[in-house]
Order: structure tokens, then C-alpha cells, then sequence
């Protein structure tokens, strides 16, 4: 994967963080060269200091932009038999280049053309993110091709030299439909609405018949399901893109981002039953929701104008979710100016908020617990919520950067462990905080825009590295951002001390067809466990959420069938199907319009719910397209 690029010669403000000051590592010395590549023994827990990146490589200026010609997907090679089950890790890939500008996977308009930030986004070149006009800082990424509907096996991933032109070119663009995480349904424990990411349960007892006690959903005597409502895609004036990002399920509600407000809808009938009004596009929303149905959500405090197409992320608010109620906005500033953030998350009863101006954070009713400090000179980039807080602080200039992974106290900002990666990782994701994984693309080596190459599972109690686990990137298929949301990954979970992976697509046994597996990695060996999850001939199946020590996992269908939500049970990875989609064509044609790379899916109870992320003009007026459609059975 390419790296975006590196901030102006003035480099952001270096202010934030929380608490006093601390000790940082000295950054005069330049990163050691690499040692030899040499193919990661995942049948072996890596030593301290195990796997450190290499160097990185110098980041060069800025060209001007070129106009790429069309880049074609490549077809993956024919896997081996056995694709999917244990083998040794091949050697890791060697950079490929200089850092690119822009995030990997980023399409350009028509025949290379840069595209217009979305509303809700400050764009490129443009001020935001904490930075003073002027200050060209790459935005939320744009999202990779979405294949069309009706395609057999979806896209394949594109050349890793033509994503590094393609990303030297656009800073910003969009492909309808496009998202990068997907929030699990219900309050697992009760406590969160989250992601892929986050844990489940200590592991299923399986039953006789290879099923699991230890999850909440249960398969329906018929888990054939039917279209419940579809929510019409909102009316975009001109050809400009307007985040529409935010999903969450309650007891009562599908509760769904539009343009510059929320709306909460009858779960089975799609009725309206609330809107919230907002004075500007949301930004981001957090994917974690409180006991009691409260969430949080960055926006715009006006909308975007053709002469003014941001006004920065600057507005942080609480949401009811239940009464359709914003219960407070805040704001920080640093000196005079309002700082605009680039995430945001919840835990427990903290909202925190991170961007390269360094992180705040607020209880829930409303009082500040800190904010960036001038004194500082690393800086919270974002936070990882759910059942514990984790910062990443960033600490150094760009070619000479260390991340500090810290668990936090939410109440207080106290650090309570601390893992420092090696100099020369510029992004780190947040899969999980309990257990502790982080995601990272060490020495640009995943070469496929994916943003990962390794997962780091980190002790949060002493900040020590349990083990360190290679996940080439033309082997697995999950994804995270990382640049600037730290939570935003998907295609993958945490649970059972365990993380979950899809295998990328590979050639199945009809003709044509495509498929895929999911595999199990022990997080404290880094082993692989020997389980593995079969999609079927012409599926491809992805992790959403643990559900307790199962899994739940969507399967998008071949051309002639509808999609399933299944539970894979922890322990015999027996898959049970919880829900199945019609075949209808016309009813697979909007449901495979909503991919689980590029859109937010969430499950619970019978029901299934798709929407998008993005908002545009239609590009023809023969197709309607949807916001959101829900799916359910009974």
C-alpha cells in the first residue's frame, strides 16, 4: 500500500494529547537499513522485537498530476489445494516505491480526472483537520471499485503500480455505494453497537451437533427473509458527494445518517419514526453505543457551497438514539481557531475525538476531560473505543515518526500501558481494544491498498507484544484506513482470543466462479488454529461480528442467488444460516449494489440491514438507488 503524502515543509500543529507531558524517544538518528527479507515463521511466536518494519522511504514532491490510463483488475493466481489452511507465510513483499499521494485504492473520475471532496470532508489542499489554510492534508480515502451487479465473484484488486499513479493523482473520489466499515447490530454485553473488530465471547461449547450455547442469535425454523423496506437514496442538487456515514441499531429502531440529519425508522416497516436536523453533513459517526442508546457523530456546523465546500469537522455531538434527540454539541479550540477532528469514538461513558491538532475528550454529560495541550510535541491522532480507550499518539516528524499504541484511562486520559512501534510506521489501525489488535502496513509491503501487512497483539495491560502476525495482502482481504480513522477497518473480527480473516477470492469449482474462506489466528501463538469457514462455490463470505464465541458472517451471493447471514460456531466452525436472501434478480441487483467492503451491514435477531455512506447524483436517471434496505425473515 501507498502512503499519503507527507504534510507540507511547516508541519501541522504538534500540539494535543492528554495529561502531562511525556518522555519521547530521541528521534535524531535515522531509521537503521532494513535486515534481509526473510519469510515469517508463523508456526512460532516472534521473539521481542520480532519483524520491526524497514525503513521507509523518502517521501518525494508532489508532481503534477498525470492522467493515468484505465487501470484493469488483475486476475489472483489459482491458489494451491488446500487454499485457506495453515501454511507457512511467504516472504514479505519489498516496498513498492516511494509513498504515493493519496490513500490506495482510490479510483479517479472520468479517465483520471481528480474528483471534488464529498461534502463533509474537508478536501484536499483545502484547510481542516486542525491545520491552517493552506495546508494540503489527504482526507477520508476514497473507495476502491465496486463491482456492478450481477457480477459473478465481485472485483479483483488492482495493480499495485497503477494504485500508486492513481493515488499520486486523486486526493479525493468516489464510487457510489462506497464505505469502509460496517457496525455489528445489538450491544454485545451490553454495552456497544460496533464493528468487525471488536471482541466476543471466551469461546462457544459446542453442542452435539456442532453448534454453539454461548451465542444471542438463534437460527428462525425458516430463515427465508424478504425485502422489509428500502430507504430511497436523498436528492443531491449538484455533482458534488455528501457523507452520509452512520448506522446503529436499537431495541426499537434502525437509526440511519442522511443529508445533514439522522433519521430513526420503524425496524420492520421502515417508517419514519424521528428526524434530527443538523446544521451541516455528518463527518463521522462512532460505531460504539452506550447502555442507554447513546452515540456520537462529528458534523459540519453549515453546509458545503460550491464557494465554500467545507467548513470543517468541528462539531461534536451526543445522540439519543431512542428519543431522536442531539443532547449536546461541543467544540475545541487551540489559541482562536476551532479545531476540526478527524474521528471520533465512545467508551463506556467518554466521547473522544482525535486529529493532527491531538485529541479531546468529553463524559457524557457534556464536561471536558481534556484537550490538546500547546506544551506537547506528539499528539493523540485518534482512539479506539468499545471496552476499553486506546490512543494512537504520534510522536516525530514524518520520515522519522513512532507510533505510541496507549491504553487509557477514559475517565481521567491516565496512561495505563503503552506499546511504542518501530520508527517509520506512519498509520496504525485500531481492530480491537479487548484484546488489543492493531493493524498497520509495515514498510508499504501490502502492496494492494488494503493498509495492512501485519497485526500486532498487544498485552493492554503491561503495553508488551504478544505476537506479531503477517497477513500478506495477496493472500487475506481485510481492510483498514488508518490515515486518518483509526477505527475504520473491516472484513474482519476479534474474539475467543482470536482474530478472523477472509482469504482473498480465488477460483472456485464452477466455471467462472469465485470464492473464499475465512481462517482463524490464535493471538497469543500467532498461529493459525487449523479452522476454517467455507463460502460455497461462487460465494464469498466476510466477517461482520462476534456474536458471544460465534462468528456472524455475510456471504454475497453468485449471480443467480440471494446473500446469507451465518453463525459459524467457535469452536467446530459448523455454519449455521441465520438468514437467506431472495433470488429475485431485481431484489439482488439492489442488495449486491451495497458491498460488505464499501458499505455498513448490521444483523441481529432475523434482520439484516444495508446502507451506504455516500450520497451523489445519480449518474443515470433509468436506475434508482438506495440509501439503505432492510432485510428480515418470519
Amino acid at each position: 500500500m501507498t502512503q499519503p503524502p507527507p504534510p507540507p515543509p511547516q508541519q501541522p500543529p504538534q500540539g494535543g494529547g492528554f495529561g502531562p507531558p511525556q518522555d519521547q524517544p530521541p528521534q535524531d538518528q535515522p531509521p537503521q537499513p532494513p535486515p534481509p527479507a526473510a519469510g515469517p515463521n508463523l508456526g512460532k511466536a516472534p521473539e521481542p522485537g520480532y519483524g520491526y518494519p524497514q525503513a521507509p522511504q523518502a517521501p518525494q514532491a508532489p508532481q503534477a498530476p498525470q492522467t493515468p490510463p484505465p487501470a484493469a483488475p488483475q486476475a489472483p493466481p489459482t491458489p494451491p489445494q488446500g487454499y485457506g489452511y495453515p501454511q507457512g507465510a511467504p516472504a514479505p513483499q519489498a516496498p513498492q516505491g516511494p509513498p504515493g499521494y493519496g490513500y490506495p485504492g482510490q479510483q479517479p473520475g472520468a479517465y483520471g480526472q481528480p474528483q471534488q471532496a464529498p461534502y463533509g470532508q474537508p478536501g484536499y489542499g483545502q484547510p481542516g483537520y486542525g491545520q491552517q489554510p493552506g495546508y494540503g492534508y489527504p482526507q477520508q480515502p476514497t473507495m476502491p471499485y465496486q463491482p456492478q451487479a450481477g457480477q459473478p465473484g465481485g472485483g479483483k484488486k488492482l495493480n499495485a503500480q497503477v494504485l500508486i499513479i492513481v493515488a499520486a493523482v486523486v486526493a479525493i473520489a468516489l464510487i457510489i455505494g462506497g464505505g469502509v466499515w460496517y457496525a455489528s447490530s445489538g450491544k454485545d454485553e451490553g454495552k456497544q453497537n460496533d464493528t468487525a473488530g471488536q471482541s466476543g465471547g471466551t469461546g462457544g461449547t459446542d453442542d452435539d451437533n456442532g453448534g454453539t450455547t454461548s451465542g444471542k442469535e438463534k437460527a428462525p425454523s425458516d430463515p427465508s427473509a424478504k425485502v422489509l423496506f428500502q430507504v430511497p437514496a436523498p436528492e443531491v442538487k449538484n455533482d458534488s458527494t455528501v457523507v452520509v456515514s452512520g448506522s446503529w441499531l436499537t431495541d426499537k429502531a434502525y437509526v440511519k445518517s442522511g443529508i445533514a440529519q439522522i433519521v430513526g425508522y420503524d425496524r420492520d416497516k421502515g417508517s419514519e419514526l424521528w428526524k434530527l436536523p443538523l446544521s451541516g453533513p455528518v463527518c463521522q459517526a462512532s460505531r460504539h453505543v452506550t447502555d442507554d442508546n447513546l452515540t456520537a457523530i462529528l458534523y459540519q456546523p453549515a453546509m458545503p457551497t460550491k464557494a465554500d465546500p467545507s467548513h470543517g469537522c468541528s462539531q461534536i455531538a451526543l445522540i439519543d438514539l431512542d428519543a431522536g434527540k442531539r443532547l449536546w454539541t461541543k467544540t475545541v479550540k487551540t489559541g482562536d481557531q476551532l479545531i476540526n477532528f478527524d474521528n471520533i469514538t465512545l467508551s463506556g461513558k467518554t466521547v473522544a475525538v482525535g486529529s493532527t491538532s491531538g485529541g479531546a475528550a468529553f463524559d457524557v454529560s457534556g464536561k471536558l476531560l481534556w484537550s490538546p495541550k500547546p506544551t506537547d510535541s506528539c499528539y493523540d491522532a485518534g482512539y479506539g473505543g468499545g471496552e476499553k480507550l486506546v490512543a494512537v499518539r504520534k510522536c516525530g516528524s514524518y520520515d522519522q515518526r513512532q507510533l505510541h499504541i496507549q491504553t487509557i484511562d477514559p475517565k481521567s486520559g491516565k496512561v495505563i500501558s503503552e506499546y511504542k512501534m518501530t520508527e517509520g510506521i506512519e498509520y496504525a489501525s485500531i481492530v480491537s481494544t479487548n484484546p488489543l489488535v492493531v493493524a498497520a502496513d509495515v514498510g508499504d509491503s501490502a502492496g494492494d491498498g488494503s493498509g495492512i501487512s501485519d497485526f500486532f497483539s498487544i498485552d493492554s495491560k503491561t503495553g508488551k507484544l504478544r505476537t506479531r502476525i503477517s497477513a500478506p495482502g495477496e493472500q487475506f482481504a481485510a481492510r483498514c484506513e488508518g490515515i486518518t480513522r483509526v477505527e475504520a477497518c473491516n472484513l474482519l473480527a476479534v474474539g475467543n482470543d482470536r482474530l478472523y480473516l477472509p482469504t482473498e477470492e480465488h477460483d472456485g469449482t464452477g466455471k467462472y466462479s469465485q470464492t473464499n474462506e475465512i481462517v482463524a489466528f490464535d493471538l497469543a501463538t500467532g498461529k493459525q488454529t487449523g479452522q476454517r469457514a467455507d463460502a460455497g462455490d461462487g460465494y464469498t463470505i466476510s466477517p461482520l461480528r462476534m456474536d458471544g464465541g460465534n462468528l456472524i458472517a455475510y456471504k454475497r451471493p453468485p449471480y443467480d442467488k440471494g446473500g446469507q447471514v451465518v453463525s459459524i460456531a467457535g469452536g467446530s466452525f459448523k455454519q449455521t444460516t441465520l438468514l437467506q436472501n431472495p433470488a429475485n434478480e431485481s431484489v439482488r441487483d439492489v442488495e449486491t449494489s451495497m458491498s460488505p467492503e464499501y458499505s455498513e451491514f448490521l444483523y441481529a435477531e432475523g434482520h439484516l440491514y444495508m446502507s451506504k455512506v455516500y450520497a451523489s447524483k445519480r449518474s443515470t436517471v433509468r436506475e434508482k438507488e438506495y440509501l439503505a434496505v432492510g432485510f428480515g425473515t418470519g
